[in-house]
């Protein structure tokens, strides 16, 4: 049932009669789902990293993010909008799923993402590793068809099985791409990097319709360039963005499961983000932060910046779709 959200939105406490340390760590500081009943904007946590071939530790990714996140302002300059005034944030809580099935995970993650999307909400997802993506996506083609994918990390996660698992943190999106929930004309990594197991992994990434932006590309050519670039490759498509957190360089966020060197710094990211403003984003992910390998809480500032610059984008739209 599509609930529609408030038109005066109700946005974060008051820094400045609250200090930011205090109270209950909500993404941004705002007010949680069942105490607005109905969001535009859903902030959800998926603590679940069953899915990595690495370093685990993903599953506190979400509380590290809204931890980072008390120290967000309202106002964003960067985009000139305040997006907690433009429509309803919140807080959605986590989904809880089941640690030990990952087949059973990935069927509650899509079954509680097609609850929220069925208010009417867009989902601002925090990882979790990137097996998460693959349910998150199922639910979002469900409701706009097919999918334009950016997919910013630094591996390409369109290999087929670990050690035959399907579902996996390396796999989210060849499935996706097996299953008819991406735009084939309308997919693009950005950031990649770092070795391969082989040529193959290109070639059959290409087969599947994937461009590729490497970190070397974004150095070179610039952040507007690459950001121009992606905009015309989605066009007016619904786009659903995905971030790895390990798309910028260890020495941005370490506290990731498998970094790789060589990556964006977080300042390219926001601003190819930015970049990106006018795309019909629908929903997003920002995943596989990983906490315990964390110091000075890099990664997730990071992380909790990156999202406040896609939810903002999600605001905007949301509010001039209603004039």
């Amino acid at each position: 049932m599509n609930t529609p959200a408030p038109r005066d939105p109700r946005g974060p406490v008051d820094s400045s009669r609250i200090p930011r340390y205090a109270g209950p760590a909500t993404f941004a500081r705002l007010p949680r789902l069942d105490e607005v009943g109905a969001a535009d904007v859903a902030v959800v946590g998926v603590p679940f990293d069953s899915g990595v071939s690495y370093r685990p530790g993903a599953r506190f990714g979400g509380n590290a993010i809204r931890e980072a996140s008390r120290l967000l302002r309202p106002y964003n300059p960067a985009q000139d909008a305040s997006p907690f005034a433009l429509a309803q944030v919140a807080d959605a809580g986590d989904i809880a799923a089941n640690p030990f099935n990952i087949n059973e995970a990935v069927d509650t993650i899509e079954a509680a993402a097609d609850d929220l999307l069925g208010t009417g909400a867009r989902l601002m997802t925090l990882g979790g590793d990137h097996t998460i993506a693959l349910p998150l996506l199922r639910s979002v083609a469900k409701k706009h068809g097919p999918v334009a994918l950016l997919h910013f990390d630094a591996h390409l996660d369109t290999w087929d099985t670990y050690f035959g698992a399907e579902y996996t943190h390396g796999t989210p999106f060849r499935r996706a791409v097996e299953e008819g929930i991406l735009d084939t004309e309308a997919l693009s990594h950005v950031g990649t990097r770092g070795p391969l197991y082989g040529k193959k992994d290109l070639d059959d990434d290409a087969k599947m319709g994937f461009g590729i932006v490497t970190s070397a590309d974004v150095m070179r050519r610039g952040v507007d360039e690459v950001a121009d670039q992606l905009r015309q490759r989605i066009g007016n498509r619904p786009l659903y963005i995905s971030i790895d957190i390990d798309v910028l360089d260890p020495a941005h966020a370490p506290g990731t499961g498998t970094p790789e060197a060589g990556g964006l710094t977080s300042r390219e990211l926001l601003e190819i983000i930015r970049g990106l403003s006018d795309c019909n984003l629908v929903s997003a992910d920002v995943v596989e932060v990983a906490p315990a390998y964390d110091h000075a809480e890099l990664t997730s500032v990071a992380a909790s910046h990156t999202a406040y610059e896609l939810t903002t984008i999600m605001s905007r739209q949301i509010a001039a779709a209603r004039g």
